[in-house]
């Protein structure tokens, strides 16, 4: 069974650290269900609480963002920069559209957004669903051959795990 709560607070860390933003996901943690995604989520917070903030916003930086470690979007991790991801991304705008969803300032296909989109949509995009498995495989396999260390891996694993339902019943 799908969490929203779950794949909200996913999404919050795989949002820019801000201040507060470490308090936020402890107090949203607690309201996730048991199981292996919260496990891993727990092990990522535990990690990012040894970091300043400062400390944090460079490996966010340096994993996520700028020229990142790994890129955060699902349709560039399944299709590159094809006219198939700009097709996934003008689905995604639509569909964020329908349900009030602002994606800000990041491209629909982020994986923030996207899972604030499974965590909302009672029907998502079946081509989304098609190639997320293969997306999420791809950024964790290329995080995890760049820096095997990195706290995000968890994140990325709980994201697999709190999915899994959904994908494997495709």
């Amino acid at each position: 069974m799908l969490s929203p709560t779950l794949l909200e607070t996913l999404a919050l860390a795989l949002d820019y650290p801000v201040p507060g933003r470490l308090e936020e996901l402890w107090r949203r943690w607690i309201e996730c269900p048991r199981g292996p995604a919260k496990q891993r989520l727990e092990r990522f917070l535990r990690q990012v609480e040894d970091l300043s903030l400062g400390e944090w916003e460079e490996l966010y930086t340096r994993t996520l963002d700028l020229t990142p470690t790994t890129a955060p979007y699902v349709g560039y991790a399944a299709y590159g920069e094809s006219y198939q991801r700009g097709e996934l991304l003008a689905s995604l705008v639509r569909a964020y559209r329908e349900l009030g969803l602002d994606p800000g300032s990041e491209l629909p296909d982020h994986l923030a957004n996207v899972l604030r989109y499974l965590a909302r949509s009672q029907a998502p995009l079946p081509e989304l669903l098609e190639i997320l498995p293969k997306a999420l495989s791809e950024m964790h396999r290329t995080l995890k051959t760049l820096d095997a260390k990195n706290p995000y891996l968890l994140v990325l694993e709980a994201v697999q795990e709190a999915l899994q339902g959904v994908l494997s019943g495709r």
